[in-house]
């Protein structure tokens, strides 16, 4: 079967809205695109006509998708493309979906910190917001509240999630390793 797979560039024009199914999570929200143009005459970028998409996502794509997309930020969708026609009321409508494949933060207009997520632990997933200077903030960035900058991004590398530390099993191994070989070079 031949299927059209596109890739979008635009913005989340609404939040993730996500259910739990018989067959894993599901998830939808909608993007906006909005083609710029360079106006030679008046001289300035213009804005073009914005296109609206549904963005589904299934099983994991769907969970991390819920804890990590917010209104307004900037996004890369990548999936099949699905038009569908119908009528209401006795008018046609045309919408268009997309089935994710892939999602990620556009980087062009931005940061992002990538956390693995342990299979098993969708808590991992969920935003959590906590106020600056909590006892996790504390715990996190090395005594300091808020941290310093040297050790917020000491704190992300680890893996720093929510205010709890996550622990990956290849990290594990190797810091494993490495104390192993200290202690044999003594």
């Amino acid at each position: 079967m031949n299927e059209t797979l596109v890739t979008l560039v635009g913005n989340a024009a609404t939040g993730v809205e996500f259910r739990e199914t018989a067959t894993g999570g599901m998830a939808r929200f909608r993007m906006a695109a909005t083609p710029r143009r360079w106006d030679r005459e008046k001289q300035h970028w213009a804005d073009g006509h914005t296109s609206f998409y549904t963005v589904w996502a299934w099983r994991t794509l769907a969970s991390n998708l819920a804890g990590s997309v917010s209104v307004g930020e900037p996004l890369v969708v990548h999936g099949r493309l699905k038009v569908r026609e119908e009528e209401r009321d006795g008018t046609w409508k045309t919408s268009v979906d997309i089935e994710a494949v892939a999602v990620g933060h556009d980087l062009t207009r931005g940061t992002a910190a990538f956390r693995r997520v342990v299979r098993g632990e969708p808590s991992l997933t969920a935003r959590r917001t906590r106020p600056t200077g909590s006892a996790a903030d504390t715990e996190t960035h090395g005594g300091e509240a808020g941290g310093s900058g040297a050790d917020r991004s000491r704190a992300d590398r680890s893996g720093a999630v929510g205010g709890a530390a996550v622990r990956f099993p290849e990290e594990s191994a190797h810091r494993q390793k490495q104390a192993t070989e200290m202690v044999s070079v003594s």
